[in-house]
């Protein structure tokens, strides 16, 4: 099929799209979306951001590293994690740029690495076994934290001491304190959380590994079963180690109603479809809150049941196409965008909710090309199509179409951050300076403008500001600290950018 030059400025028009064009009424079906060839025109390398993308787990790990490890600048680091409760907590992730293992945020981590793959993983091919392995690194650690019945190993290390050093991971002296919920100390959201990881994870592994699969899935029964059973905000029974790094400010409802959907998805028993039912309203189903990540759940766990309706039928559940369509419709204000055109949240990591609405965005829009369905916001139809521009505009900015023409992808593109918020990064690796740094030496580095000497490959920072600026400083947690959490949803984006622009 030939194309006519006005046909081609078309197309090429249609990926830089501007909010005033986001509710006109043309509609292209997914099929036409995927015959068409503007696939050519990608601005991106979608398959090496998303190689890298995934890759950034790997600088993340804390453990004994295994013999394929490719960031090869890491090497092992705590490995006596969990001896002052005589449990073995080795393993799992660094949230940061710091050397604190927090359960809370390292378990959504999880369960978005896991929701990246049932959604997309089809179409990551040879990315597809690096993503389960880093999903696999942070369940391995999770079913050592909920070995005993009502008891999760929720944290190791105290964050303020951490805080107090800038060393490396392998040379870290801090106390490795355990810090732990149970049925005296409940932490209803943290253990929910947990239990949602384990139940997404399950069925990553479901035909693959059969028997870890059947693993996952019964701890995570049990694991919710303690969340619903022994309620209580963690941040309160355990506020001075959590907060404020990882305080809870959503409550636990929406993470009852996440775990819920997730057991409901994997074990298809009826009787988390009729917890749902029951519960779904007094557990925020339908508040307005529109900001989905490690702290508020609500929003994920509306496009997760909108699937039970809108693909599997399940007619009692049809409220949730409602919850979802009002966040997409959330959306369109222009003043929750930067004027270089970046989803603007709030001023702390704004860009873990870049990468987790843009997820949210080309999953809603598979559901909805199933269903053959659109979006009503007041008299305009928003079209699966609309959803996906939207989702592209998004990463399209984070990889490097900004005002700051700068990736924020550490390792993609010609221009990326330097001096990252991150102590394995900014600090000589034991390679080249095997000696040990202590605690508060590695300041005098953290407040340098020398660049990182080990790039963390992958890691996606916090972004630039309200107006689009980003100043590279180090000392600048807000705008330069990458987290797991930023990266995780980013996965399954990238993935369905990568196959659409025929680059997977």
């Amino acid at each position: 099929m030939t194309f006519s030059v006005f046909s081609t400025l078309f197309l090429l028009a249609l990926f830089h799209f501007t909010l005033s064009s986001f509710l006109d009424n043309a509609t292209v079906s997914a099929a036409q979306f995927h015959r068409q060839p503007h696939r050519r025109y990608a601005s991106h390398n979608y398959k090496d951001a998303l190689t890298k993308s995934i890759l950034y787990f790997e600088g993340q790990r804390s453990g004994k590293l295994p013999p394929n490890q490719r960031v090869t600048w890491r090497k092992d680091s705590g490995l006596s994690d969990g001896s002052a409760m005589n449990v073995d907590l080795v393993g799992g992730y660094y949230d940061a740029g710091d050397n604190v293992k927090f359960g809370f945020p390292m378990a959504f981590t999880t369960t978005m690495l896991s929701w990246s793959v049932i959604e997309f993983g089809g179409l990551m091919k040879s990315e597809l076994l690096n993503a389960k392995e880093a999903i696999r690194w942070a369940t391995d650690y999770l079913l050592k934290a909920t070995v005993h019945p009502d008891t999760i190993y929720v944290q190791v290390g105290d964050a303020n001491k951490d805080h107090a050093c800038w060393e490396r991971p392998e040379d870290m002296d801090t106390l490795r304190t355990v810090v732990k919920i149970d049925k005296y100390n409940p932490g209803t959201e943290v253990a929910a959380e947990t239990a949602a990881a384990l139940a997404a994870a399950s069925l990553v592994f479901r035909r693959t590994d059969r028997t870890y699969s059947k693993l996952l899935a019964a701890r995570a029964i049990s694991v919710f079963a303690f969340a619903n059973k022994y309620r209580g905000v963690y941040s309160s029974t355990l506020r001075k180690w959590v907060c404020p790094f990882y305080c809870d400010f959503s409550g636990y409802e929406d993470e009852l109603l996440w775990g819920a959907a997730w057991l409901h998805k994997a074990t298809r028993n009826p009787m988390y479809l009729r917890y749902i039912q029951v519960n779904g309203q007094t557990l925020g189903a339908n508040e307005g809150d529109n900001t989905f990540g490690w702290d508020n759940k609500h929003v994920g766990a509306r496009i997760l049941l909108s699937k039970a309706f809108l693909v599997q039928k399940v007619q009692s559940l049809q409220d949730y196409k409602g919850h979802a369509d009002n966040f997409i419709c959330s959306l369109i204000p222009q003043s929750q965008y930067t004027p270089g055109g970046l989803l603007f949240k709030m001023a702390d990591t704004n860009m873990q909710y870049v990468t987790s609405t843009s997820f949210l965005l080309v999953t809603y829009a598979k559901y909805l090309t199933n269903a053959k369905k659109v979006v009503t916001c007041g008299g305009s139809i928003v079209t699966p199509k609309k959803l996906r521009t939207l989702a592209k505009q998004q990463v399209d900015y984070l990889l490097g179409d900004n005002p700051m023409k700068m990736s924020y992808m550490v390792g993609y593109g010609p221009r990326y951050p330097q001096r990252i918020h991150h102590r394995g990064s900014s600090l000589p690796s034991i390679a080249s300076h095997p000696f040990k740094i202590q605690c508060t030496a590695g300041f005098s580095v953290m407040k340098s403008q020398s660049p990182n000497p080990n790039i963390l490959i992958g890691a996606v920072v916090g972004g630039p500001d309200r107006r689009d600026r980003f100043l590279d400083q180090r000392s600048d947690y807000f705008q330069s600290e990458p987290a797991t959490y930023i990266n995780a949803p980013l996965v399954g984006s990238l993935a369905y950018l990568a196959h659409s622009f025929g680059q997977l």
